[in-house]
């Protein structure tokens, strides 16, 4: 009989069999990469608007979005807003219009008393100036950081403070070189060493927000580039959210994870700092 040639057609495996081994390996289904974690937010702004009772806006339509551990420069011009968007941030200045998230406590206007209070713990305050009583020691001054606290007030005197917040005292001031200050008048210290104390009293604290408006502005440049760089590695070996102003475009460009600057009542421009060049800041002083 005569063979009639037949063309091969391979046939499928039989459900529930495997395919034979072909020597190549299987196929894996498609894996997506993880999603990036986004750090927990600390501040959080939506349409946020200013405008004083006379009618004189300061800034609107501003968006913020600030994760945990960044260290953050709010710049512009003088009058631009950057200290008064900074307290409003914070609950120290009502808003105008918008919606606020700070620290997980929402609110429109301005915080009630108890979402004030709770927030004050959190935060630590340095402004321009230093605010520390003149007649008492450093000690005494670092450890009225803890005022407002639970039991605070032992915080008056570091005579009536409990021994481990002299210690925690002693330690934040050697955090920024002042241990052998501790005694000293605080009405004897430089305009350095001042701010450094008011650094130390805002640690004491152990915040997890640290707000710093203008707080080099009043000091010598070499002094001011020190107090900055104090601040700068503080917040990130505490792993403390910075947040400051500041019109001097080197320590916004040297001392930062990320520039926002304010320009004619608006986010002119929200940038990695890395991103961020000398022509850029001078388009927001001078352009």
């Amino acid at each position: 009989m005569e063979r009639v040639p037949t063309e091969h057609v391979p046939v499928p495996p039989l459900a529930g069999l495997r395919p034979a081994n072909t020597g190549n390996p299987p196929i894996g289904p498609l894996v997506k990469p993880p999603a990036p974690v986004l750090a927990p937010q600390i501040i959080g702004a939506r349409g946020l608007a200013k405008t004083y009772p006379n009618g004189q806006a300061v800034f609107a339509g501003v968006d913020l979005d600030i994760r945990a551990d960044q260290r953050v420069a709010l710049i512009g011009s003088n009058g631009a807003g950057k200290s008064t968007l900074l307290k409003c941030l914070i609950g120290l200045l009502p808003s105008t219009h918008g919606e606020i998230t700070t620290l997980g406590e929402r609110f429109l206007a301005a915080p009630n008393a108890a979402q004030l209070t709770r927030l004050r713990r959190q935060i630590g305050f340095v402004f321009q100036n230093h605010g520390l009583v003149g007649r008492q020691s450093v000690l005494t001054n670092v450890i009225q950081g803890k005022l407002g606290l639970p039991g605070s007030w032992r915080a008056w005197h570091h005579a009536l403070a409990r021994q481990e917040w002299r210690e925690e005292a002693m330690a934040v001031l050697a955090e920024v070189r002042l241990a052998d200050k501790a005694s000293a008048r605080a009405d004897q210290l430089s305009g350095g060493q001042a701010q450094r104390v008011a650094i130390a009293r805002a640690l004491i604290r152990r915040p997890r927000l640290l707000i710093a408006d203008e707080p080099a502005a009043s000091l010598d440049p070499a002094v001011g580039r020190d107090i900055m760089r104090i601040f700068s590695e503080l917040a990130r070996d505490h792993g403390i959210t910075l947040v400051y102003t500041t019109h001097d475009m080197q320590h916004a460009l040297d001392y930062s994870d990320r520039i926002v600057a304010l320009k004619d009542g608006k986010v002119h421009f929200d940038r990695p700092t890395t991103r961020v060049s000398l022509r850029d800041m001078d388009g927001v002083f001078h352009g």
